[in-house]
């Protein structure tokens, strides 16, 4: 397995791509929506590796190394030489699809010898958390990780590289097959949770429209004070920790929109009624802490083996950490030691099991870490 990684700037895109020195066969792409030139980039690179596959999204920031940038492309050139890999994509017709959409593609990914399969999916215009479930229930047991595709703080658009082209409301997901490849992946939070636990009274699926019976929207502004003139923006810097019942293990729902009208919420993922939640805040130390716990989870079995590890966090970890947001990167490398490229972006949500013994599930706010190696 061979990996180089290149940032790309919009002040100097094609003499950075002429650093590439290997015939790579797979191209990562993470682009921020601010890189003036995506369109003439995508296209260079398509003419120039016609045979490459290319994938990749927007991002609330593009991580090379250990450095967290904007306006630019992370770019990471892949080159197996024993793995097999296979391209598909799905379209979303609306959010209510997301289930059959996830269940299309896991159809299209599937075979016997799928070892790993890596999502990428419109982060605007998704369920995050029916995708998932609808991947799961046709690949139980196939690792899956990924990430949905962002754009800042802005919420306006985001967007999937397929190949040569730049869509919304598309899944492209990387199918890995074969022995010959190694996996590591984990996702840790590092949140805390406070305040009183609220039933969810009313929701359909991933909106919520009451907690204890009063209107979700109100009692939500009531946390945030001054803060809630900023929604949904600034519910990144409040989560909700949500449990669906006593045995299951809490996941994080970050808000993607506010309806004023209705005062409901609608986040990433489903929050079912009879759920509990509490709302969390952020503790600078406990994120960066919570990035150090996913890379020696995602390294623990192949730590002197691991080639490429992909950063997918959340860009609610980002508004929190502020000029602090590459020691979370930083902590990742130290764990990882010298040797594997380093590569992500900050998402509207990832897609990753817990440890190694856990089901998939959509999560915010957490950093999610997949290791690739081949054998």
């Amino acid at each position: 397995m061979d990996v180089q990684q290149i940032s790309i700037t919009s002040n100097n895109w094609e003499n950075d791509l002429n650093l590439l020195t290997i015939e790579a066969s797979i191209f990562l792409l993470f682009v921020s929506n601010d890189f003036k030139y995506k369109t003439k980039f995508l296209n260079k690179l398509k003419f120039k590796y016609p045979e490459a596959t290319i994938v990749g999204c927007s991002t609330a920031g593009e991580i090379s190394d250990i450095t967290v940038s904007d306006a630019t492309v992370s770019l990471t050139a892949i080159r197996f030489n024993k793995v097999e890999h296979k391209k598909f994509s799905v379209t979303i017709n609306d959010m209510n699809s997301s289930f059959e959409s996830g269940q299309e593609l896991a159809s299209k990914l599937w075979h016997k010898d799928l070892k790993h399969a890596l999502i990428l999916s419109d982060g605007l215009n998704v369920n995050g958390a029916d995708l998932v479930s609808g991947l799961k229930s046709k690949l139980p047991n196939v690792s899956i990780t990924g990430g949905l595709a962002a754009d800042g703080s802005r919420f306006n658009e985001t967007f999937i590289i397929n190949d040569d082209e730049i869509l919304d409301k598309v899944v492209v997901a990387l199918g890995f097959y074969g022995d010959d490849l190694k996996v590591g992946y984990c996702s840790k939070g590092g949140w805390d949770s406070f305040g009183m636990e609220r039933l969810v009274t009313k929701s359909e699926k991933n909106v919520l429209y009451e907690l204890d019976g009063l209107p979700a929207l109100e009692l939500y502004k009531s946390f945030l004070g001054e803060q809630a003139k900023s929604l949904p923006s600034s519910g990144l810097l409040f989560p909700l920790s949500m449990r669906v019942n006593e045995q299951t293990k809490p996941v994080v729902r970050t808000i993607l929109a506010v309806n004023e009208d209705e005062q409901s919420l609608t986040f990433a993922g489903n929050i079912p009624e009879g759920s509990k939640v509490r709302l969390m805040k952020a503790n600078v130390d406990r994120l960066i802490n919570g990035a150090e716990d996913s890379a020696i989870s995602a390294n623990k079995i192949f730590k002197e083996d691991t080639e490429l590890a992909i950063l997918i966090s959340c860009v609610g970890r980002r508004l929190v950490l502020k000029q602090l947001v590459e020691e979370e990167v930083e902590v990742v490398r130290d764990i990882l030691g010298k040797k594997p490229c380093i590569t992500g972006f900050y998402s509207y949500g990832e897609i990753a099991p817990f440890g190694e013994f856990s089901p998939c599930e959509l999560h915010n706010q957490t950093m999610t870490i997949t290791t690739l190696s081949e054998c």
